[in-house]
């Protein structure tokens, strides 16, 4: 009887062995993501639907957040200064908030021929907080922050996706595998694709920025979700004028089926079937 059970004990063990060789290590990779990884929350915005319209006081706040946080690392290189008139700053105030910003422009000095910088202009697009990837690697655990333009876009959930990551950092669970935790420099996210990111949670605690009178209390899920909104907008700014195109165009398409249908009982009225 002993000898039955260490063979099949032994057979088991053999057919363990068999089955770890064999079996791709991207499939097992594959299975533990998907235990883990969760869809993206379910977060409302003011874009929503047909009739959305974009919150400026809101955008405005998402816009503070990107440039006190996100700025450090992510690029808006798709979007100007200018444009921020779209989202209620008036000329001055983005001539303002354009002098001041923190990276300059690349240019060259006239009288050297060197490289050098210049304070932007209300024309210029948002100057990308890295000389080059290579730089930006170096920064950042050899990973290079995406471009935010149109990551509300890019990605699927859109600014729910974002507003997820930005608020889902978190422990790694005790049943993780080990070859799945977050190894040095990495945060663990289970709202990620492959669970580990080498971006550190940008919104840590609630204050962290100071809104203006009457806004919001600045909680991470308030900044996280001001943020992702203003992203909407960089990704698409003609947005209420696409959901006013549609409105118009669903309306005159209903006036001209109730001609169609008028002149067609008109026509045929009289007429024998």
């Amino acid at each position: 009887m002993i000898r039955i059970i260490a063979f099949l004990g032994g057979l088991g063990f053999v057919a363990a062995l068999l089955v770890g060789a064999l079996m791709p290590r991207e499939a097992v990779e594959e299975a533990v993501t998907e235990k883990f990884f969760k869809e993206h929350k379910h977060v409302s915005f003011t874009t929503d639907g047909p009739l959305g319209k974009f919150d400026h006081a809101q955008l405005q706040r998402g816009f503070q957040v990107y440039k006190e946080v996100c700025s450090a690392c992510h690029s808006l290189r798709l979007v100007s200064f200018g444009d921020l008139t779209g989202i209620g700053y008036t000329p001055g105030q983005v001539k303002t908030i354009a002098t001041e910003w923190t990276q300059e422009q690349p240019s060259i000095n006239p009288d050297t021929g060197e490289a050098a910088t210049r304070k932007n202009l209300a024309s210029d697009k948002f100057p990308s907080p890295f000389a080059n990837d290579v730089a930006a690697r170096a920064a950042n655990n050899n990973a290079v922050p995406p471009d935010l333009s149109l990551m509300a876009k890019a990605r699927e959930g859109g600014a729910a996706y974002i507003y997820s990551l930005l608020t889902g950092f978190q422990e790694p669970p005790a049943d993780l595998p080990k070859d799945s935790r977050p190894g040095p420099g990495l945060h663990y996210n289970p709202y990620f694709p492959n669970l580990n990111l080498s971006m550190a949670p940008p919104l840590v605690n609630d204050g962290q920025i100071t809104y203006g009178e009457g806004a919001p209390k600045p909680t991470v899920d308030q900044m996280a979700k001001d943020v992702s909104a203003f992203l909407i907008w960089t990704a698409e700014p003609k947005l209420e004028a696409r959901h006013r195109a549609g409105i118009a165009t669903i309306i005159f398409l209903l006036i001209f089926a109730g001609l169609c249908w008028g002149s067609y009982q008109a026509i045929w009225a009289n007429k024998e079937h």
